[in-house]
């Protein structure tokens, strides 16, 4: 799915979201709650990826983008963070075939440089077998920070600059855009954080302008299908302005 996608705030949006993004939160207290180990969250977590990828393009959304590991989460206890980047390994081994057999487009975003040779082997390959899916998209967002997207797509465009590719003048938000990690991926509708924080947590900083917010208290190893679904329902419900009065909201409905 690659296509040019304006920065533009849209005028309309439908009751379906075309991008789901998740903050996936809760895994370790999971765990304390039941007096297991963090990194048993983590793994029953993958449960719950499971069935959301599967309820998500049963319904139609395009593209599902999960946090998975944000740029801060390496302050974690040293033996969490490798216990995490073991299971991601183990994840994209496992997982990978299953996502190609049922048309799904892997893509993986962040900062791959602090991940080991053999993880970001694995991630090429993987997007590799996927890359001519077309039912639906799923984005890891890995090592990533919404402060770090923004800052490698200006390097990008101020790269360009110097060269004499580009003047000062060119630069637009659409321009920023084309170069952050999912530019040619549609904005994203909503966005849904479980366990019952509510912040963003840099997180997609330049695309949730406009998305709506969904917090669910529950905590992600629990949440699936039945919970995904209420997200969704509950997003069918909300009137996006986007800006503008009911009346305007309802001739341009009317219109459609």
């Amino acid at each position: 799915m690659t296509e040019s996608v304006s920065a533009e705030i849209p005028v309309s949006a439908g009751s379906r979201p075309r991008h789901v993004a998740i903050i996936m939160d809760g895994n370790n207290r999971w765990a304390k709650a039941r007096r297991l180990k963090g990194v048993a969250g983590h793994k029953a977590g993958v449960k719950a990826v499971r069935s959301v990828v599967e309820t998500c393009a049963r319904e139609g959304v395009e593209v599902l983008t999960l946090f998975a590991f944000s740029s801060e989460n390496w302050r974690r206890p040293e033996d969490e963070v490798s216990a995490l980047m073991r299971l991601f390994l183990f994840a994209l081994e496992r997982e990978v075939k299953k996502l190609h057999r049922n048309d799904i487009c892997l893509r993986i975003i962040g900062d791959r440089s602090a991940f080991s040779a053999n993880l970001q082997e694995h991630m090429e390959r993987a997007e590799a077998l996927t890359r001519d899916n077309t039912r639906m998209t799923l984005v890891i967002a890995a090592n990533y920070g919404g402060h770090w997207d923004i800052t490698q797509a200006s390097r990008k465009v101020a790269e360009k600059v110097r060269i004499g590719e580009l003047a000062p003048s060119d630069i637009t938000d659409d321009l920023i855009q084309q170069h952050l990690s999912i530019g040619d991926l549609p904005m994203p509708d909503l966005m849904i954080r479980t366990a019952g924080e509510q912040r963003i947590s840099n997180f997609m900083l330049w695309h949730l302008a406009y998305t709506e917010l969904y917090f669910s208290p529950v905590y992600w190893p629990d949440f699936r299908e039945h919970e995904m679904s209420e997200a969704l329902q509950a997003y069918a419900g909300r009137k996006r302005r986007f800006g503008q009065t009911d009346d305007q909201i309802a001739s341009v409905s009317s219109e459609q």
